[in-house]
């Protein structure tokens, strides 16, 4: 059954609970009061409970936009930056992923994703990374021969161990040095990620 695209006031009302949602669950974790994202996204509780029944429905929906966000941006980013800086833009803007995903890690982990979901986003994030890659390496400011894979693990591992708001400083160092083995060093000097 297809669904009915949204008037634009309800498509504006239902992106809003995914931004105001995505950053309470970052900050405070699925347990947030939805009381409080539906008043700071200005719709009223029966708004949110009608696009999203349940708590689980609406951390699945978050987790789910934020990827698309997320894989998106990559062609977005080559689009006003050299492929360097969107590569380091769009790395930043996955440590920031990371954290909002980490809010929502105990309903994500228990009730919405499959092994066949997880893969499927590791896909479409390799995917995104690879498109950084290939325009880098087009424009020879990026190594040949990066895997796409062995690049989004490093990313993700410093998400994993300075994903923390109050590590948000070492984060961006760490994805300096990781880059730093990524990009070509300009002939005039040491490259800046």
């Amino acid at each position: 059954m297809n669904e009915r695209p949204l008037r634009a006031d309800a498509r504006s009302n239902y992106d809003r609970l995914l931004t105001v949602a995505a950053e309470a669950f970052a900050r405070e974790g699925t347990q947030t009061s939805l009381k409080a994202i539906a008043q700071k996204a200005g719709v009223g509780i029966g708004t949110l409970y009608r696009r999203f029944p349940t708590r689980e429905t609406l951390v699945d929906a978050v987790y789910r936009n934020e990827v698309t966000r997320l894989c998106d941006a990559a062609r977005e980013l080559l689009e006003t930056l050299p492929p360097a800086a969107a590569l380091t833009a769009w790395t930043e803007r996955f440590v920031d992923f990371m954290a909002t995903k980490r809010g929502m890690a105990d309903v994500l982990r228990g009730v919405l994703l499959s092994e066949e979901d997880r893969v499927r986003t590791r896909g479409l994030l390799s995917g995104a990374i690879a498109t950084l890659l290939d325009a880098g390496q087009s424009a020879g400011t990026i190594r040949p021969g990066i895997d796409p894979e062995d690049l989004l693990m490093g990313i993700g591992g410093i998400a994993m161990i300075a994903g923390e708001e109050d590590q948000r400083d070492l984060a961006t160092r760490l994805v300096g040095l990781l880059l730093h083995g990524v990009v070509v060093p300009p002939p005039d000097g040491p490259a800046a990620p």
